[in-house]
C-alpha cells in the first residue's frame, strides 16, 4: 500500500477518533443495506472517506472480499470488521491470489482501451502483446523505445498508452509541460514519429484534439501505476519496468504458457 494510501488512511482514523471529519470526502456510501458488499463497502469508505472504490468481489480468502481502491488491492471482513493489506498465499499452489486477482482485473480494464488510442509498434505477425503506461521523458523509458526493432526482431507488439510522471495538472491547476507534450503526440498526424522523435528529445509539434491521455492517465492510477515504464503481460500481469528484449521475451513467454 503506498504513503499516500496510507496517510489518507491514518488521517481518517485520527479524525474519527477526536470525533471530526475529514476535510474534503468527495466519495459518499451508497445506501445502506444488509449485503455483505454494502457492508464492506463502507467498512472501508469510513477508514478512507476519499477511497475510489472500483471493485469489490468475493475472495479466495473466506469470510473476506476483494477489494480494488484508488489503486490499491486490499481484503475486507464481511462484518466490515478486519482489512489486511499484503500479498495472500494460496500454500497449495504456492501462488499468490494478490497477484491472480491483480492480473484478471488489469487484463479486463486493459482490453477495454481500443488499439486506436494506443500508439503500437509492432512486426507483421507479432506472437506476442505488451502493454506499456510510457513518459516521453522517463530515461528508462526512452532506453525500452530505442529497443522498439528489437522487441519486434524477437515477435512483440509493443503497445504504448499515456502516462505522464507530472500528472495532467501542476500544482497552479495548469496543465503539466509531459502532459501537454503528450497530448501533442497523441494527435500528432504521424504519431509513430511524433512519438519516436520525442523519446529522442525533441519537442513535438503543439498540437490539440480530442485524445486519450488523460483517461490513460487515469486508468494507470487505477491500475497502481507509479512509474514507468510499466510493461504489462496480455495475462494483465505487471512484468517489469524496463526489460531487455531478451528478458521481455522470457517473461512474455512464460505468462503465454500460463493460458494468458
Amino acid at each position: 500500500m503506498s504513503k499516500k494510501f496510507w496517510q489518507m488512511l491514518c488521517a481518517s482514523v485520527l479524525a474519527m477518533q477526536a470525533g471530526t471529519a475529514l476535510a474534503g470526502a468527495t466519495v459518499s456510501t451508497p445506501p445502506a443495506a444488509n449485503t455483505p458488499e454494502a457492508v464492506v463497502r463502507q467498512a472501508l469508505l469510513k477508514l478512507v472517506p476519499k477511497a475510489q472504490i472500483d471493485q469489490v468481489a468475493p475472495s479466495p480468502l473466506p469470510g473476506f472480499y476483494q477489494v480494488i481502491a484508488s489503486g490499491h488491492l486490499v481484503y475486507v471482513s464481511s462484518d466490515g470488521k478486519y482489512l489486511i493489506n499484503g500479498d495472500v498465499i494460496d500454500t497449495s499452489k504456492g501462488s499468490s491470489l494478490t497477484d491472480d486477482a491483480w492480473a484478471a482485473y488489469r487484463k479486463t480494464q486493459l482490453a477495454k482501451v481500443p488499439v486506436s488510442d494506443r500508439i503500437v509498434f509492432a512486426p507483421p505477425n507479432p506472437k506476442y502483446t505488451v502493454t506499456v503506461f510510457t513518459d516521453v521523458t522517463c530515461p528508462y523509458c526512452r532506453v525500452l523505445h530505442e529497443q522498439i526493432k528489437d522487441f519486434n526482431k524477437e515477435g512483440i507488439a509493443v503497445q504504448y498508452l499515456a502516462w505522464p510522471r507530472s500528472g495532467v495538472t501542476g500544482d497552479d491547476g495548469k496543465p503539466t509541460k509531459t502532459y501537454k507534450e503528450m497530448v501533442s503526440i497523441w494527435c500528432a498526424a504521424d504519431r509513430n514519429d511524433a512519438f519516436t522523435q520525442a523519446k529522442k528529445g525533441q519537442d513535438p509539434k503543439p498540437a490539440d484534439c480530442k485524445n486519450p491521455v488523460k483517461d490513460q492517465f487515469d486508468l494507470g492510477l487505477r491500475l497502481g501505476v507509479t512509474g514507468t515504464p510499466a510493461v504489462y503481460a496480455e495475462d494483465g500481469t505487471l512484468i517489469g519496468g524496463y526489460l531487455s528484449p531478451q528478458d521481455m521475451l522470457k517473461a512474455v513467454q512464460e505468462h503465454s504458457a500460463k493460458g494468458g
